[in-house]
């Protein structure tokens, strides 16, 4: 067989080993960021991740942050290769501000959806080989007054989650917890509760995804969006609420249980 012009292509078919995916002994070690969730509630939507980055088995940052304000109506998660994702995730606020600038209005949240998207699909290069990034988006529309979330995957496709969604290593944990805890007309604290007790059980069952520190002060970024804006929940309301999310787990290691869906029939 001809070789070809490709020196990826080359590598790949003399010595993988020596492939940036990390599968062998001189392959590309990065630090990477693991589980974001997110959940709607009536009026907005919640957006939670955990802050470890891992490279390997080892803990590479303790304290990363994943989850960042896109603008003022909506935020990103990050979960994939940590340096690549910060900087996409710089580079989608800047172009958010400039267009805002220039054209003396923001985007539409189904125009920064679909942006950010494109972003995704420039990564593929890398994301081929081994440099993933795949964010979750999610914002308040100010059109019809409600939250929305956006997953992707790593070719730029756009999906539209209506209720609840996670991403990264710990996100089919935190998916089922998600499932088990959501309701429609949860106010902003509980959603909240919600993302919380989904992140640790995505801690509980994966290593790649960090809990809460008591001992640090490390926890969660919690975002709220809503006809307010995108709010920072601060240190000192997140303690309180880890405090009663780890005080209830001393009772039930495997967290809160689902509501009896026969019990309102039963009462009526």
């Amino acid at each position: 067989m001809r070789p070809g012009s490709s020196f990826f292509d080359f590598l790949q078919e003399h010595d993988p080993s020596v492939m940036p995916s990390g599968t062998g002994p001189a392959g590309l070690d990065a630090p990477h960021g693991t589980t974001i969730v997110s959940c709607r509630y009536a009026g907005g939507v919640v957006m939670a991740g955990d802050r470890r980055a891992t490279m390997g088995n080892m803990i590479a940052q303790r304290d990363i942050e994943k989850v960042y304000p896109a603008d003022e109506w909506s935020v990103v998660g990050i979960a994939g290769t940590a340096g690549l994702a910060v900087e996409m995730v710089r580079l989608f606020q800047t172009e958010l501000e400039h267009f805002e600038k220039i054209e003396g209005a923001t985007l539409s949240l189904e125009g920064k959806a679909n942006r950010l998207a494109t972003f995704i699909r420039s990564n593929l290069g890398m994301a081929i080989q081994g440099l993933a990034v795949v964010p979750l988006f999610a914002g308040y529309d100010q059109g019809s007054a409600r939250g929305r979330i956006f997953s992707y995957d790593v070719t730029g496709g756009r999906y539209e989650e209506h209720d609840y969604y996670s991403v990264g290593s710990g996100s089919p944990f935190a998916r089922g917890s998600l499932k088990k805890l959501f309701r429609a007309e949860n106010d902003a604290e509980t959603a909240v509760q919600v993302c919380l007790q989904a992140l640790y059980d995505a801690a509980d069952d994966d290593s790649a995804t960090g809990g809460p520190d008591m001992t640090r002060g490390i926890f969660p970024a919690v975002y709220t969006v809503d006809a307010r804006g995108a709010q920072r929940l601060s240190e000192d309301d997140l303690h309180v609420l880890m405090d009663r999310v780890v005080a209830q787990r001393f009772r039930r290691p495997d967290g809160p249980v689902a509501e009896d869906p026969t019990a309102e029939e039963t009462s009526s």
